[in-house]
């Protein structure tokens, strides 16, 4: 080297900004025992399967069982959806996620006017128990779990689940799975809501109540932070305001007669993984060790396992890149790493496609693939919470819990999650932090490979980088004729079920709608006599009305 070379700049070297996680917590250059914020990094973070849980729910983790692998899937008609199912499960997949199009997420039927164009594009059709038989067709319930990702119309979506198991000759009693069911975030980040909070709050702790008694080891609710984040929130909002929702189920819980051990065991969370490593490992464990005290010291909850943040996690989405998409494997390889570093008890990896279509079978296996590497080759599950003690993580996991705890108390004092929704608060901070992001890809202080730093011309020799398998892997679409096939579908049942028998379910669901009674019993009998999720939905509509929502500003 030259004399002076050390000197010269390398623009090459990250930015001043990019030693601050995407949460803004400043990163040092080295953290020792005691670090320049004061914090003791050698403090012992505890044992695993002990209280905080901060090192991880379980004293063994992933030596005595790895990470559910549930890859999200669902597409056009149940007939398809049950054959992308079957495939995942014999590749080795461990478990089922469901993903719902958008008319059955907000409660239309596929024949329905404002549903058309949309019908099965963004998951699976699902109108009638016809449907989700034919989507567990051949996969036997009692023996493989499946998880849901719908909320507005969850009630009546575990209804047509129970009926098919039921039908299988399942015992409810022992079923296992979970529901998303967690309806404040809609309001908050995503939008498939149908009714007005009250209303909203009712169905998913009637749901609680009925699972309690029937079905006591499904998992009635999943805790989203997910959407939160790709929504546009920093890591510490997504847990503050994940865990400031899961307050709120747990009061509504409470005021529906419901005690706290009842139901606390059967909670779970979703989260997401994005791409700052070290921050989303601290921010699991965080967010492990503040519901546990959270339960604990705020609501008295006394069994262990009401203390326990158990949770699902998806790699980030909204991370994922249409430039370049190849590049996105090694994304979701890290995303996937953070989760299992930080202790998730189920994973979904995304698919290298996802920022242009919905995953082919091709690109859906490869990712499957991922975490088997990562559960079969990585010996990351060998050892229990791997970077515990880590003076970096631990910092960084005191920082995270510090400040997401700032945020409860500052919703609380605003009087509950449900207030600082409607009062826009939550909605307001998690659109600051969109934007300041944002803002810094535009200016280059956040680099985004392949989108503001190295990127690829158009029919240069590094466009190589494109998706391929072969010569030019084709994208999956969804074509107007899977429309076609079911709304005929669709019509061929309410010409042969017994019109009067549903017209009676319906009017049960209204009047139960307007007393105090746990809307779940008359849901279930409605969906076995073939009502839709449309018209049930309908009946719930004159009772609670649709919510209408407030600009933000």
């Amino acid at each position: 080297m030259e004399k002076g070379d050390s000197k010269k700049s390398d623009t090459n070297l990250p930015s001043r900004a990019e030693f601050r996680t995407p949460s803004g917590i400043e990163v040092e250059a080295c953290y020792r025992p005691l670090g320049s914020s004061g914090h003791d990094a050698g403090d012992q973070p505890g044992f695993p399967g002990e209280y905080p849980f901060t090192r991880g729910i379980y004293p063994t983790q992933y030596r005595s069982r790895l990470w559910t692998m549930r890859q999200y899937a669902g597409y056009g008609t149940a007939v398809e959806s049950n054959a992308r199912f079957r495939y995942l499960l014999s590749q080795g997949q461990t478990g089922l996620s469901v993903a719902f199009d958008l008319p059955t997420q907000i409660g239309l039927d596929s024949d329905h006017e404002l549903a058309r164009g949309e019908v099965g594009r963004t998951g699976v059709a699902i109108d009638s128990l016809e449907d989700m038989e034919t989507l567990f067709d051949g996969i036997p319930l009692s023996r493989v779990s499946a998880s849901m990702t719908i909320n507005a119309t969850a009630a009546i979506l575990v209804a047509l689940y129970f009926a098919v198991a039921e039908r299988q000759g399942a015992d409810l009693m022992r079923i296992t799975g979970t529901v998303q069911n967690d309806i404040l975030k809609e309001y908050i980040a995503r939008g498939t809501y149908i009714y007005p909070p009250l209303g909203a709050m009712r169905m998913v702790t009637d749901l609680f109540g009925f699972c309690r008694q029937h079905a006591p080891e499904w998992n009635f609710i999943s805790i989203s932070g997910y959407h939160i984040r790709e929504a546009g929130s920093t890591a510490v909002q997504e847990v503050a305001f994940t865990l400031a929702n899961g307050i709120a189920y747990v009061e509504a819980a409470r005021a529906r007669g419901l005690a706290v051990d009842d139901i606390a065991p059967r909670l779970s969370f979703f989260l997401a993984a994005h791409k700052d490593l070290l921050e989303e490992v601290a921010k699991f464990r965080a967010a492990r060790r503040l519901w546990a005290r959270i339960m604990r010291e705020r609501f008295k909850a006394e069994n262990p396992r009401s203390w326990m943040f158990r949770f699902h996690t998806q790699t980030a989405g909204s991370t994922l890149t249409a430039q370049q998409p190849d590049v996105n494997l090694v994304r979701v390889t890290l995303q996937a790493l953070a989760a299992a570093l930080g202790g998730t008890q189920s994973l979904h990896t995304n698919a290298r496609d996802e920022a242009l279509a919905l995953p082919t079978e091709a690109s859906a296996l490869l990712a499957l693939r991922t975490q088997q590497i990562i559960a079969y080759e990585s010996g990351v599950p060998n050892t229990v919470d791997p970077l515990g003690g880590s003076y970096a993580i631990e910092a960084l996991t005191d920082e995270i819990e510090r400040r997401a705890g700032t945020y409860i108390g500052k919703i609380g004092a605003l009087g509950g999650m449900l207030r600082a929704i409607e009062s826009g608060y939550v909605q307001r901070e998690i659109q600051q932090a969109a934007y300041e992001y944002q803002r810094a890809v535009e200016t280059g202080e956040r680099v985004v490979v392949g989108v503001n730093r190295y990127a690829v011309p158009q029919g240069a020799a590094g466009s190589a980088l494109r998706l391929r398998s072969g010569p030019a892997a084709p994208l999956l679409r969804i074509d107007l004729e899977t429309e076609r096939a079911q709304v005929e579908r669709l019509r061929r049942l309410r010409a042969r079920r017994d019109r009067a028998l549903v017209e009676a379910a319906l009017a049960r669901i209204e009047t139960t709608a307007r007393s105090d009674e746990n809307l779940m019993p008359a849901i279930f009998d409605a969906v076995k006599c073939y009502a839709t999720v449309g018209e049930i939905s309908n009946a719930l509509r004159k009772v609670f009305g649709e919510y209408q929502e407030s600009v933000v500003i």
